[in-house]
């Protein structure tokens, strides 16, 4: 959608298409041919030297992007004791492909490379991004499939709930990268038409890059500074699903236990959620679960909480869907609108719930946020319009 809050709201509010033809390596033998790429940006002005910047890979560059705007927004200062907790899947691995490309093509040449020992750890992007905004403290790295983000976000918001930290920077970021891209193509799970959430006839999702970037902090903290509030994370559940390594249960048990739980930990029954930002892929048997889980979790309230998926608009973000989808949920309840799952045609006769298929102008007080993964990782935020 581009770089930063105003471009992504009005791209999520309208149901913009962000896909287009691969360009960042080779898909001629894949199914699968498009993808939401990110077009970067021109990185801010950070404490990063010039060196350090030419090494940044394509993840970083994204992280720091999203993190600086965040970090200019709330108006933090940098501290030696601040934690830093977030969400990726494939983290640098574009970084790994460009080390064995080069390896392969000319295996004597060493210049130009980053040291593997320092740039190959999996906790290089916070790093970086420590060092380009002048803080340190505690990095957490959470990769738990397509549920990171959310996890990092909900990892974050217990820190700060418990009392353990006052503020904590936190989000999710992940690069696209042909390792992963064949990965999903050759399990047939990419969408060779169009991702297509909740539709009848959809045939798989769509893969997308990005990152989001959140500063939470304490109520207190944030009221003793002056500090604007974009709004509350409420709640956070989580729930695992033995059910299969890659296939959800068809009866959506494990995400309806996460829905539930993070209700729970809100203080809100199920029929007081406004809005529901899906996890919605547009493969068969995920939306067919979710969709089974959101009307047990809603029951006689099914029919008129409004539902949609950012995926048909950005694909799925892998370690960065969680966040991203938290954030995009935030822009919804500060700016009075609901993000539509514009690519859907006709909608599963399962989605007994109101599917967002136009953009639609709305004023939700509290919303629910979906992430399911791979390996049964599933997670859902619940957040709040603070007045």
């Amino acid at each position: 959608m581009g770089t930063g809050w105003a471009p992504n709201a009005e791209g999520f509010r309208a149901g913009r298409v962000a896909f287009g033809p691969v360009t960042l390596f080779d898909v001629s033998r894949q199914r699968a041919k498009t993808a939401a790429e990110a077009v970067l940006a021109e990185l801010p002005r950070t404490k990063l030297g010039a060196r350090q910047e030419r090494r940044l890979d394509r993840a970083s560059r994204l992280l720091l992007l999203a993190a600086h705007e965040a970090w200019q927004q709330a108006r933090w200062e940098p501290s030696d004791d601040l934690p830093v907790v977030l969400g990726t899947t494939s983290g640098g691995m574009s970084l790994g492909e460009d080390f064995y490309r080069q390896a392969i093509s000319s295996p004597g040449q060493r210049r130009g490379q980053a040291a593997r020992v320092l740039q190959y750890q999996p906790q290089r992007q916070a790093l970086d991004l420590a060092d380009a905004l002048g803080f340190s403290g505690p990095i957490t790295i959470i990769a738990n499939a397509c549920a990171s983000g959310a996890n990092a976000v909900g990892h974050a918001f217990e820190l700060v709930r418990a009392g353990q930290s006052e503020r904590v920077l936190t989000g999710g970021y992940d690069a696209l990268c042909q390792l992963v891209f064949a990965g999903f193509d050759s399990l047939q799970a990419l969408s060779t038409t169009q991702c297509r959430p909740f539709d009848a006839a959809r045939d798989g999702l769509g893969l997308g890059e990005g990152a989001a970037v959140l500063c939470l902090e304490s109520v207190a903290h944030a009221r003793r500074r002056g500090a604007e509030i974009f709004g509350e994370i409420a709640g956070y559940g989580t729930a695992s699903d033995p059910h299969h390594l890659t296939q959800p249960d068809p009866e959506g048990n494990a995400a309806f236990l996460a829905m539930s739980a993070a209700c729970e930990s809100a203080r809100i029954r199920p029929d007081e959620i406004d809005y529901i930002n899906a996890h919605g892929t547009g493969t068969p048997l995920n939306d067919s679960a979710e969709a089974r889980a959101i009307k047990r979790l809603l029951g006689a309230a099914c029919r008129r909480v409004p539902v949609s998926s950012t995926k048909s608009s950005v694909g799925h973000l892998l370690g960065a869907a969680g966040a991203m989808e938290a954030a995009v949920c935030l822009m919804a309840l500060r700016e009075g609108w609901l993000p539509p799952t514009g690519t859907t045609r006709a909608a599963d006769a399962l989605c007994e719930f109101p599917l967002v298929r136009e953009p639609a102008r709305a004023q939700p007080e509290c919303v629910l946020s979906n992430s399911f993964g791979f390996g049964g990782a599933n997670a859902a935020l619940v957040l709040r319009r603070r007045l």
